[in-house]
């Protein structure tokens, strides 16, 4: 069995691939650093593309090609017959994005339709994975009749969305941001290849996908950050809302596990909303205060009034949908056990 990841490098990448080499897959890697050029070079992947080479030899090939070259992602697919694709290779900051809409979206967009033409060309029977984002549904969350706390926004438990957001939520008439709005291209694009094609894909919503192998930035992956720099004694500025926006976050091993469930009986063109759930949110104070505690370290951070364009207030994701179509997945991680693990990582 052979098994393609893009964005071999990164947070799900790097989980995806060591978790189905145990499976007995060849793994095929394709990062080109990207992230570098987004973030700068405390967001470089090459330390953690070095750790999967030296744990994964033999049984895992890296490809540094840019996901946007179909002559170069072409000779890949020829060489190699894949029985799975999990594509998550993005320019992932909405922040960013609006720098250079051209990058965003001939990433997010046009790579994505590179993938999945050339499993249309030679490998039809794959399961083709797709990492999304809660940023397709735009502000529209921010419409929820929201009530402040102490520390976190939060819906009436009476609401239909307490639970979470499910995949009702309309993505039209909102503001998605740049990165928002090419994450809706592709995500609508490898259901059509599903539904059009009847291939075997899936998307998936994520809300924070995160763990110890996240190269955080300021502009893209919070608790890395955040955890970073309470660390070094960083200043950490936290974008409007008082601070109180609440984020549900999911273990990349928990995700990727669900990848494993849906290629084991796969179905055409679904879409799951997949983060933390109720089992793990968490608002920014809260994070902080958590944070403070394991590291035993104050947080210098200052509250900026300006929110991010675009930004979530709250975001839980319902996972049900999920959980009905492959009832024997379950999260093995909650909200502490990911900031223990984070943690631990950051003091070794």
């Amino acid at each position: 069995m052979k098994a393609l990841i893009t964005g071999s490098a990164g947070l799900i990448g790097s989980e995806a691939a060591k978790f189905f080499a145990k499976k007995g897959f060849e793994i095929i890697g394709i990062d080109n650093n990207m992230r570098r050029y987004f973030f700068g070079e405390e967001a470089s992947t090459d330390w953690n593309r070095q750790k999967l080479e030296e744990q994964l030899k033999g049984s895992y090939t890296h490809y540094a090609a840019d996901i946007r070259d179909n002559d170069a992602i072409s000779k890949i697919f020829k060489k190699h017959k894949f029985d799975l694709i999990i594509h998550t290779a993005a320019q992932p900051s909405h922040d960013w994005a609006a720098r250079e809409p051209f990058t965003d979206f001939t990433i997010n967009a046009n790579g994505t339709l590179v993938m999945l033409e050339n499993m249309r060309q030679y490998c039809p029977e794959a399961v083709f994975i797709f990492t999304s984002t809660n940023k397709v549904y735009g502000d529209t969350p921010n419409s929820l009749p929201l009530v402040e706390l102490e520390k976190r926004w939060e819906l009436p438990k009476n609401h239909k969305y307490y639970r979470g957001i499910d995949e009702s939520m309309s993505i039209d008439n909102s503001k998605h941001s740049i990165f928002g709005a090419s994450k809706v291209a592709a995500d609508t694009m490898v259901q059509e290849y599903g539904k059009y094609f009847n291939f075997k894909t899936a998307v998936f919503r994520g809300g924070c996908l995160t763990g110890p192998s996240h190269s955080g930035a300021e502009l893209h992956g919070f608790l890395a950050y955040l955890i970073k720099c309470i660390a070094s004694g960083k200043k950490y500025t936290i974008f409007g809302y008082k601070g109180k926006q609440v984020r549900d976050n999911i273990h990349s091993h928990d995700l990727v596990n669900a990848f494993y469930h849906f290629y084991l009986n796969p179905r055409s063109g679904e879409v799951y909303n997949m983060g933390g759930s109720r089992r793990s949110n968490i608002s920014m104070i809260e994070a902080i205060d958590k944070i403070e505690k394991l590291l035993n370290k104050k947080a210098n951070y200052e509250l900026s009034e300006e929110n991010r364009a675009g930004d979530h207030i709250w975001y839980i994701s319902d996972v049900s949908k999920f959980k009905q179509h492959y009832p024997r997945w379950d999260f093995e991680y909650d909200i502490q056990a990911i900031l223990d693990e984070m943690c631990a990582a950051v003091r070794k």
